[in-house]
């Protein structure tokens, strides 16, 4: 089998090669970027990738900086753990966040978490999310309470967010909104055709939710000098990129 068969077969994959292969897709960048960082070959961050080799701790210390990650992230050393425990970013600051740019954060989907009054009063649950026409849709069980408080037209509070540990920045959006169950079969075709995964609690969640967001906010942390930030003395005002 070759790379390019790899690059389609997860089981040619390990969990290393994973999580290196998502941390370069969250961030955007190559094989030939991630080579060029780390001081490799784009040939060698693909065998990583897609092969099960055991990459030494002085190229897995390179990799992790490469990734702007650390090396007990990239070994799922970190995987049970609750994130944001690492130490405070120097001279860290909170800024809000437009609401364009929440949106834009939000992408097309993911995992998130939702906020509502359950049964059993408040509770929240992580849910997989897509963005349909402006509204964030879950799909749930039709005896969840998700699916109680979307046919009593309750409202609930939806909340996103991206942390990076390796430099203690991270964002955090909000959306909130009532919920509503959508029956319309065109509604349901559109949804289902836009539909990137299924949810990872399993099946059995065929019932579709929707919150239309009447009020869409959001904070970011940035830490001068960490990536996508520039540094305190440039006396530039916050990157966008």
């Amino acid at each position: 089998m070759n790379q390019a068969d790899d690059r389609h077969d997860p089981h040619a994959q390990s969990d290393l090669g994973r999580r290196v292969a998502a941390r370069r897709t969250q961030l955007g960048l190559s094989w030939e970027d991630v080579a060029e960082r780390a001081g490799s070959t784009p040939g060698y961050i693909a065998y990583v990738e897609q092969r099960v080799p055991t990459p030494g701790i002085e190229f897995l210390v390179r990799l992790a900086n490469a990734l702007e990650t650390t090396v007990q992230d990239l070994t799922g050393y970190t995987a049970d753990l609750p994130p944001g425990a690492a130490r405070v970013g120097y001279r860290a600051r909170l800024e809000e966040i437009g609401e364009a740019e929440c949106r834009q954060l939000l992408d097309r989907h993911g995992v998130g978490r939702v906020a509502l009054e359950g049964r059993d009063g408040l509770m929240v649950v992580p849910v997989n999310y897509e963005v349909v026409d402006g509204e964030i849709v879950f799909m749930t069980a039709a005896g969840s309470s998700l699916a109680g408080a979307a046919d009593a037209g309750a409202e609930a509070a939806f909340e996103a967010d991206r942390l990076d540990e390796a430099f203690s920045q991270g964002w955090s959006v909000l959306l909130v909104g009532p919920v509503s169950r959508v029956s319309d079969e065109a509604a349901v075709r559109r949804i289902m055709d836009a539909t990137h995964s299924e949810p990872w609690a399993g099946a059995g969640r065929d019932t579709i939710v929707a919150l239309s967001p009447r009020r869409v906010t959001g904070r970011r942390i940035r830490v001068p000098g960490a990536p996508g930030t520039p540094s305190a003395s440039s006396g530039q005002g916050p990157s966008r990129q």
